[in-house]
């Protein structure tokens, strides 16, 4: 099945000529642990004479350090080259390879099976044309079978080849093959439409590999390698949309100004009118340039260089378009994110989006949902954790060009990168309507109101008011900014409701007083309620002297949205401190309203938890307020 070519020995220079015309198919394997990926690859290496004479020798020798079958030679090891994978038999990271036969040519990547390798298989899975998925004949499908095809569906794969292997480990049995299809055949029925083959064979020994099976002569379908040289991927690639990122501005000399790039899609010709994005300037194309020639026409994913017939600004990240066809012109749109690091997305976080050649800072408003791509259900979310998918709304600082990922997926597809670290942390697919430059549409089925267990699950949170209480000067406002800085960093949403900010405003007109205190408490107690319906964590500082007024706050909130955290340090330590100059203005005036002097402090009998913020230092005392939430399943 390799290429072998005369052209070879009497003409090198045709015989490239020849191999650079042939069609180029990017494909992957994928599938649960085990599935028999990486031997797959070697078997149609082995099979199709694509694997040099000391490789093979090399392979032999490792087989019987490192195989898995035995002694014999154990071609899964032509991939899985890290010592780790070898170590522990699977496959860890991608591996690309490359063959070719007469008629294409072949880039093979051998993705991971394990859940923790998701983002690997994605990002293998990114550039592909074709996805073998292999389901091992003993097991059936498997829930990783499910993700990975949930996720060759979602970045847009149309030809599915479904490889039923190791059929040598149930004799070839024609039932067990028709049964393991119609089970995928019911999942994939929740899939996007796509191409679906089935084939039966077993990767180890060669059948229906390369050359068709005698053990299995009920299938009368192509041989894999038969069905990788004549899918027809042609029709795939959008032709339609003329969409040329600019690259580079090459400015060799006064005499030339070209604009370097590869087409994302479509076609463009001389003399074709055009239009650069965001400035809508328009010309008309007056050559098509190459290293070796000037070209009349240019299509899909070739490099070239385009010049203009009149003089207009483009500089790199905008984009050339026809005049009579635009992309999407936005600054906000959906998405959905594949989250590909350790550290969790954080709606509001800045980072760095690049699409094509250009990059530009925004950030994640709105998770819209979590997709559980063993179910394929969808639930609220807060965030992102690794392997996690979600559809996001996102807005940026700058204008892109973009299209829908399912029409275009050169211009629907981006990264989002840390801006600290300038690591790779997503991979995007734009969701837009074509013609259409905002998030969504307006839609007639719009529900009555948000529910408490919505936000609940959209916040990752259960909202409860931690209510800080004490004397002044025990560090209750200190602590309550402080949780509140603590909740932002992880994710959530809170806010401070302070007794002092509300008596500047709703209880500016309550005196000092007992009887002032607790009218003050029992209005904050309102707004804390008001605060957890809308699904925030209110972090509350109130002296609360009187142990009525506590237990009506506790009342109005609703006990099991109330948390009381109890600061008791000495009345000494409260005096030194004394950040507000009540202790000192009481002493010089013989006040009579000040809670710990004037009149006893009604120590709580039932808090939810006691800190002595005169022993403990700050971060131990909100590392134990997070423990609490912890352990009672807020946050």
């Amino acid at each position: 099945m390799s290429h072998q070519s005369e052209l070879i020995s009497t003409d090198i220079n045709a015989y490239l000529a020849q191999h650079e015309r042939k069609e180029l198919l990017r494909l992957l394997t994928c599938g649960s642990v085990d599935d028999g990926k990486s031997t797959l690859i070697g078997r149609l290496l082995h099979d199709s004479k694509m694997i040099y004479e000391d490789q093979l020798s090399a392979i032999k020798a490792d087989s019987v350090k490192s195989g898995t079958t035995g002694g014999a030679v154990d071609l899964a090891l032509l991939v899985d080259g890290l010592q780790a994978e070898r170590e522990q038999g699977i496959t860890i990271d991608v591996a690309y390879r490359y063959f070719s036969t007469a008629r294409r040519k072949f880039i093979i990547a051998d993705t991971p099976g394990h859940e923790q390798y998701t983002r690997n298989m994605a990002t293998g899975a990114s550039t592909c044309d074709l996805a073998v998925i292999l389901i091992d004949a003993r097991h059936g499908v498997q829930v990783q079978t499910r993700r990975h095809s949930f996720i060759t569906s979602l970045l847009g794969i149309k030809h599915i080849v479904v490889a039923i292997n190791k059929m040598d480990l149930v004799d070839f049995d024609e039932k067990v093959y028709e049964d393991i299809k119609a089970d995928y055949i019911r999942f994939s029925e929740r899939l996007a439409d796509a191409e679906f083959h089935f084939i039966p064979m077993s990767a180890l020994n060669g059948d229906n590999v390369v050359n068709p099976s005698e053990s299995m002569p009920w299938y009368k379908g192509q041989t894999l390698m038969s069905l990788f040289e004549t899918v027809e991927i042609a029709k795939n690639r959008n032709m339609q949309d003329l969409r040329f990122p600019v690259q580079y501005v090459n400015r060799p000399n006064l005499n030339f100004r070209g604009f370097c790039g590869t087409l994302a899609s479509g076609t463009v010709r001389k003399g074709d009118e055009v239009v650069v994005l965001p400035s809508q300037k328009r010309s008309r194309i007056k050559s098509i340039v190459t290293y070796d020639e000037e070209l009349e026409l240019a299509h899909t994913e070739m490099a070239v260089t385009l010049t203009m017939e009149d003089e207009i600004d483009i500089s790199r990240g905008d984009m050339i378009v026809h005049a009579d066809n635009y992309p999407v012109v936005t600054d906000n749109f959906a998405a959905t994110l594949v989250w590909m690091t350790e550290d969790a997305m954080l709606p509001g976080k800045l980072y760095d989006f690049k699409f094509g050649t250009k990059t530009v800072s925004g950030k994640v408003t709105t998770l819209r949902h979590r997709t559980d791509v063993n179910t394929l259900e969808t639930s609220p979310a807060p965030t992102l954790e690794l392997n996690e998918i979600g559809e996001c709304e996102i807005s940026i600082d700058q204008v892109v060009c973009v299209d829908s990922y399912t029409t275009n997926r050169a211009t629907g597809a981006f990264i989002v990168i840390d801006r600290m670290s300038n690591v790779t942390i997503a991979a995007g697919m734009v969701n837009v309507d074509a013609g259409s430059s905002t998030v969504r549409s307006e839609s007639s089925d719009v529900k009555a109101h948000v529910t408490k267990d919505e936000r609940a699950a959209r916040y990752g949170q259960d909202p409860v008011t931690v209510m800080f209480i004490g004397l002044s000067g025990s560090g209750k406002t200190t602590l309550a900014h402080g949780l509140e800085r603590r909740l932002f960093d992880m994710g959530r949403i809170s806010t401070v409701l302070d007794g002092k900010t509300m008596r500047l405003g709703i209880s500016k007109d309550l005196p000092h007083d007992q009887e002032g205190r607790a009218e003050n408490l029992r209005r904050s107690a309102n707004v804390a309620k008001l605060l957890n319906e809308s699904g925030l964590i209110c972090c509350a500082s109130f002296v609360a002297p009187n142990k009525d007024s506590r237990d009506h706050a506790r009342a109005v909130i609703g006990k099991e949205h109330c948390l009381m955290v109890y600061l008791n340090p000495s009345l000494e330590a409260c005096r030194r401190r004394d950040p507000s100059g009540l202790y000192a203005a009481a002493e010089l005036s013989g006040s009579a309203d000040l809670p710990g002097v004037s009149f006893p402090y009604d120590e709580p009998e039932n808090a939810d938890l006691v800190l002595d913020t005169e022993a403990l230092s700050i971060e131990k005392c909100l590392s134990e307020v997070i423990r609490l939430m912890k352990s009672r399943k807020i946050i």
